[in-house]
């Protein structure tokens, strides 16, 4: 009967020697009010305790240093000092040998896209950055800032004006717990000479790059610095439909006045446009529908004052515009644009 030799798992043999700093001394402190059945014991076992920090027993962290008692990890960015072997236990040439240290933050992104204000064509760009801490000790949080492409300005959300002060929105401490996650908002506005194409441009835009800077627990600094972040920004097509202006609360079955800027997005056709209104079960248009809005040159807007009223009460979406290009005789169609809260008259005059 043959036997054959176990087949070995690794080709290679990996040994790292660490140079690693000393931690301090960790303690759970068990503390009561004076009131209390043990009355004074806890606090005074603490403060007999050699490895408290007298004067403020309840800390967690001591004055005393221990030494590492095992390996630990090593997180991207972490400066990290250590000798590493790699020996080939094999008969077997191997070939690109890779090392990979673990990443201590978990970063995702979100955007959302807001409009800067009625008049403008240009959309503001608002980043949502959630960093989780993936170790297992506190860090400190010493600066998450965004750096934004040539495009765009950048302004930070995270802090307040508290007395004339500028204070930040997670407190006074910094600190990021194991495993916790800390949401971080900014928002982008492209600069003027962009402001006019960053309205209009198709395809994926270039916003900037988030850059981490954390201290873990004996001040060992550790940097991320992410790849470029790029958003698709939004389609608007050959025609853009927007609101200059709506009201808040209108009456029921009472005629209301909204404001639309349509623009050709189109940098090189003109366009010869016909607007058609629809009505929906709950919003009616006042007003000759199918009329000749006239010729719209490339990269050019109009304003057009519209009439309306709705039947039903609550929160009614203003949907039902159509815009036609007779040249093309393509049709382009306009939904849910906004939304209108709708009051029967009585409950409007006596608010």
């Amino acid at each position: 009967m043959e036997v054959n030799p176990p087949k070995q798992e690794h080709l290679l043999a990996l040994k790292v020697m660490r140079l690693t700093k000393p931690t301090l001394f960790t303690n759970i402190p068990v503390t009561c009010e004076e009131k209390d059945l043990p009355g004074d014991l806890f606090n005074q076992l603490m403060r007999d305790d050699p490895s408290t920090v007298n004067g403020a027993e309840v800390l967690m962290l001591g004055e005393m240093l221990t030494l590492p008692q095992n390996f630990g990890n090593i997180f991207l960015g972490e400066t990290f000092s250590s000798y590493i072997s790699v020996h080939n236990d094999s008969n077997q040439v191997v070939k690109d040998i890779l090392v990979k240290v673990l990443k201590p933050l978990d970063v995702k992104t979100k955007f959302y896209n807001a409009e800067s204000d009625l008049s403008s064509v240009t959309d503001e760009v608002f980043l949502e950055a959630q960093i989780q801490n993936m170790t297992t000790s506190p860090m400190f949080m010493e600066k998450v800032s965004l750096e934004p492409s040539i495009m765009y300005n950048v302004t930070e959300l995270n802090s307040v004006s508290q007395a004339g002060e500028c204070v930040s929105t997670f407190g006074s401490r910094a600190y990021l717990q194991p495993m916790d996650t800390r949401q971080y908002l900014y928002c982008l506005k492209p600069k003027n000479e962009f402001a006019e194409k960053a309205g209009i441009i198709k395809g994926v835009t270039v916003i900037g790059k988030l850059d981490i800077v954390w201290k873990t627990n004996l001040g060992e600094r550790g940097r991320l610095q992410t790849s470029q972040l790029q958003r698709m920004a939004p389609g608007y097509g050959d025609v853009r439909l927007s609101l200059e202006a709506i009201p808040d609360t209108v009456n029921l079955e009472e005629p209301f006045h909204i404001t639309c800027k349509i623009t050709n997005c189109s940098s090189e056709r003109t366009m010869d446009l016909v607007l058609e209104m629809c009505n929906t079960n709950s919003i009616h248009w006042c007003g000759i529908s199918g009329r000749q809005l006239g010729k719209l040159h490339p990269s050019s807007s109009l304003c057009l004052a519209l009439t309306l009223l709705s039947s039903v009460q609550g929160l009614q979406s203003i949907s039902g515009l159509r815009l036609t290009d007779t040249f093309l005789k393509r049709t382009y169609e306009y939904d849910d644009i906004a939304q209108v809260c709708v009051v029967s008259s009585a409950i409007k005059v006596e608010s």
